[in-house]
């Protein structure tokens, strides 16, 4: 991607056709390569990765890796049929998922999605980021493993419980925290540098990805 995204006003295609994605228990042997579960949100140590070298001398160690961490509350919430998603540790705000298709969804009613349809997926490569549900309720997290070759069918939604939080490792795809129904509140932890990259999978594949929803874990 190299035009900047309006997250808040996507304007997509209609017609988009979906890729499931497999739903799976996030367990500590399903999250290896991507992250790891969470018990304690003080315990986590955030990874950040120094800036890369531009030539062939390398950077001064002890620099390029200076700018720590923030942090603050990501909210997910269901709006009808569209899931948005406020991050005050960066100040971001986006629509992170549709339960219809876009070009039908309607906020104004309460009836509780049956699935969940996304857009776009982004990486860190500055470093790793920490979600720790506030609410103890169950939670969904689409990831892929790293690698700019990425494809809608590389990627997995992982189901939590809500006993637990998620850390992921730099440069693992992702795009946010999903709640399942209503609002719910995630601690949020990353990298201040906040480099992103991203895959809009509307315009580069001509489709959403798709994680049935489930509000039970096992």
């Amino acid at each position: 991607m190299s035009e900047a995204i309006d997250y808040l006003n996507p304007a997509l295609p209609s017609g988009l056709r979906r890729v499931t994605m497999p739903v799976v228990d996030a367990t500590p042997a399903t999250l290896e390569g991507y992250g790891r579960l969470v018990a304690d949100p003080n315990d986590c140590t955030v990874e950040i990765v120094q800036w890369p070298a531009m030539g062939s001398r390398p950077i001064d160690p002890g620099t390029g890796d200076e700018a720590g961490t923030t942090e603050g509350t990501f909210i997910s919430e269901w709006r009808g049929d569209i899931l948005y998603g406020r991050n005050e540790a960066v100040g971001g705000n986006y629509i992170l998922a549709y339960a219809t298709q876009p070009e039908t969804a309607n906020e104004h009613h309460t009836d509780a999605p049956q699935c969940m349809l996304l857009w776009h997926a982004n990486y860190h490569p500055d470093g790793g980021q920490l979600f720790f549900p506030l609410d103890g309720r169950p939670f969904y997290v689409p990831l892929a493993l790293p690698g700019d070759d990425i494809t809608p069918e590389k990627f997995v939604c992982f189901r939590f419980d809500g006993s637990q939080g998620l850390y992921i490792h730099p440069n693992i795809w992702h795009e946010g925290v999903f709640t399942l129904e209503g609002t719910q509140r995630f601690f949020d932890k990353q990298g201040a540098v906040h480099a992103r990259v991203s895959v809009d999978f509307a315009r580069e594949f001509g489709c959403l990805l798709e994680g049935p929803i489930a509000n039970r874990v096992g």
